[in-house]
């Protein structure tokens, strides 16, 4: 990794963020390291002190970060919505499979609660946002019906947790349902769609 210009004054924070996002992209959570950090950003082992007061804190501002931007593609998608709460379920998962499948470092860091801290305010805030987003969807979509909202919500997001896991790991290949032709990832939504509707 080439190290990053010269940061101006001011600007320390966001170049130290920048550069452990360069770490993670390139060599996962296991490359950030505050020594790392700092000599990507052509400073001192000792200056990211400063802005991050250890590694993890450094980890849960990253992580953060990535469920404001998940929140974010969430909230554009459902601005075509129109009241089809089965779309919101479709827009939550694929949204979730994209940003997994295309940070695949970022997205592991997200569920790491060794790594980063799971208790942070900030942290909690978007993660509840993202939450309360599907379980708004579920209520919608499957009023009055055998389990809570809450019930559904986390059966949906460990459905997709998993295969996107799964997928990471190498366990699963990215093909196709034989019998409709469909990505396996939009399958497995479209078969808790049915599911949930009956």
């Amino acid at each position: 990794m080439t190290q990053l210009k010269r940061f101006h004054h001011g600007d320390l924070k966001r170049v130290l963020f920048d550069a452990a996002l360069a770490l993670l992209d390139e060599h996962g959570a296991g490359g950030v390291t505050i020594r790392a950090v700092a000599k990507a950003a052509g400073v001192s082992h000792g200056a990211p002190v400063n802005h991050y007061k250890d590694r993890r804190a450094l980890l849960t501002a990253l992580a953060k970060a990535q469920f404001d931007t998940l929140l974010t593609q969430i909230d554009k998608r459902f601005v075509e919505l129109n009241d089809d709460h089965e779309l919101g379920i479709e827009i939550f998962s694929s949204a979730i499979m994209d940003f997994g499948f295309r940070y695949p470092h970022r997205y592991r860091l997200l569920w790491s609660s060794d790594l980063i801290d799971h208790a942070d305010p900030e942290l909690l805030e978007v993660m509840d946002g993202i939450y309360d987003r599907l379980c708004s969807e579920m209520s919608k979509a499957v009023p009055g019906r055998d389990f809570d909202k809450d019930t559904y919500a986390v059966a949906l997001w460990s459905m997709i947790h998993g295969y996107v896991d799964m997928r990471l790991s190498g366990m699963f290949e990215p093909l196709n349902d034989t019998i409709s032709g469909a990505p396996r990832g939009e399958a497995i939504i479209d078969i808790f769609k049915q599911l949930m509707t009956r």
